[in-house]
């Protein structure tokens, strides 16, 4: 198991209080490089840019904000932000409407008056996590939230028969689900068919399976709600619950998963998707929609949250878990571990692309301490994830023969490659004249 070092890093300005699913990073503007959005107790939304410590855009909303997202969840080809605050509401943005690029159209957006949202509706209380994503296969971004009360339900934007202005659409339900035990992630990841399949963790080491079946009871029980949507008969249906392990775990230890974790192959076997889940009490698991197990991690820290991101750049995305004490472990697909230590108890966690510098994403990872602070650590890039030896890595090189030749060191002889390699990296180079 390896250790992280060397990685940058930008602090921000952030004085407010966050839920853990307040946080996230996306393309709020539409432009191509990635933003991190903030939503706070206090009802204020911030967006992030770069490497600015100020926020590049502020926002307000009603009520305390639990969950923020990015995506294109009216599905019209572009992506908003999403914020959903504690007592239901509900407040849409697009932030590519309005929005100049130069510094005096700058200040005006971030302190004018245009600081309402474009939309707002009300929806059930007590939301807890949300998810922008084509659940049903049918080509169009659903919204999914998760309830403190173990609830969860489907909407989906419709525009209004008379206009396609945002301001004339809604939210209509399609379907609602009722699990055992408390939502603490959701998720969507490819089934064994190849298509996608709602999941929600469930505490124990566990998961289920959402089914969304709206499209056949839409034929059946059209009439009776808007969208032949059924309410509270046959709530709990339609869930299929699923346990990853034999071994007895507390049940009501809290469970997070992360699904569609990109195998970087386009052969068959990669229509299969990869999740992986992580408990508090510390286990991690790899796991294939047909429930195969590909590895299992127990670790000696409470993780909180999961993540994905390609670290290596060879499009296979390495599974990221973020303990409450600032330990952040990285693992692939082999099981080759990297660690991470932040040095502040961690109040939130983000990873995924950010564009700091450069004027390109990079991956990155994102802490909110206790503090108030959030800290960006990006470009966070490793050439592999598996040890290896020098050596080798130098024998793969055409020009480190010719340099051996050069300095009178027998390729071959491995006991003086070695001694050479010593005395570069260890031994003080004392300088004579030539």
């Amino acid at each position: 198991m390896r250790s992280l070092s060397y990685v940058q890093r930008v602090s921000l300005d952030f004085s407010g209080t966050l839920f853990p699913h307040a946080i996230c990073l996306g393309d709020a503007d539409n432009d191509t490089l990635n933003e991190l959005v903030v939503g706070d107790t206090s009802g204020k939304l911030y967006i992030y840019k770069n490497d600015e410590s100020r926020p590049w855009l502020t926002r307000s909303c009603v009520g305390m904000l639990t969950c923020v997202g990015v995506g294109d969840i009216c599905n019209k080809g572009k992506n908003f932000v999403v914020a959903v605050g504690a007592e239901g509401w509900f407040h849409l943005f697009d932030l590519s409407a309005s929005i100049a690029k130069d510094s005096s159209s700058h200040q005006e957006a971030l302190f004018g008056e245009d600081q309402k949202p474009c939309f707002t509706q009300h929806i059930p209380a007590n939301t807890k996590a949300i998810l922008i994503s084509d659940i049903d296969g049918d080509g169009r971004n659903e919204l999914v939230v998760g309830y403190t009360d173990r609830v969860v339900r489907a909407f989906r934007w419709e525009d209004s028969p008379d206009s396609s202005e945002l301001g004339c659409g809604q939210l209509v339900l399609l379907k609602k689900w009722l699990l055992e035990g408390q939502v603490d992630s959701l998720s969507v990841n490819p089934g064994p068919e190849g298509v996608p399949e709602l999941m929600v963790s469930q505490p124990g080491c566990g998961y289920a399976i959402l089914l969304c079946t709206w499209n056949r009871e839409a034929a059946t029980t059209a009439g009776d709600t808007p969208g032949g949507t059924p309410m509270s008969e046959g709530a709990s249906r339609d869930v299929i619950l699923h346990l990853t392990t034999g071994r007895i775990h507390n049940k009501n230890v809290s469970t997070h998963l992360i699904g569609s974790i990109s195998r970087g192959s386009k052969d068959e076997s990669s229509k299969r998707g990869l999740f992986a889940l992580c408990t508090l009490d510390g286990t991690l698991k790899l796991m294939d929609s047909t429930e195969q197990l590909l590895w299992s991690v127990q670790v000696d820290h409470q993780l909180f949250a999961l993540q994905k991101l390609d670290v290596t750049g060879d499009g296979r995305e390495e599974v990221v878990a973020c303990a409450w004490d600032g330990q952040t472990y990285i693992i692939d697909h082999n099981r080759m571990v990297v660690r991470f230590q932040f040095d502040e108890n961690v109040n939130a966690f983000c990873a995924g692309q950010y564009t700091c510098k450069d004027g390109r994403n990079s991956p990155c990872l994102v802490y909110v301490s206790f503090n108030h602070k959030i800290y960006i650590y990006w470009r966070v890039e490793l050439e592999r994830m598996e040890s290896t030896n020098l050596l080798k890595v130098l024998e793969e090189r055409p020009e480190f023969r010719d340099i051996l030749e050069k300095l009178g060191v027998e390729p071959d002889d491995t006991n003086a490659v070695r001694d050479l390699i010593h005395n570069v990296l260890y031994k003080e180079n004392k300088l004579r004249p030539t």
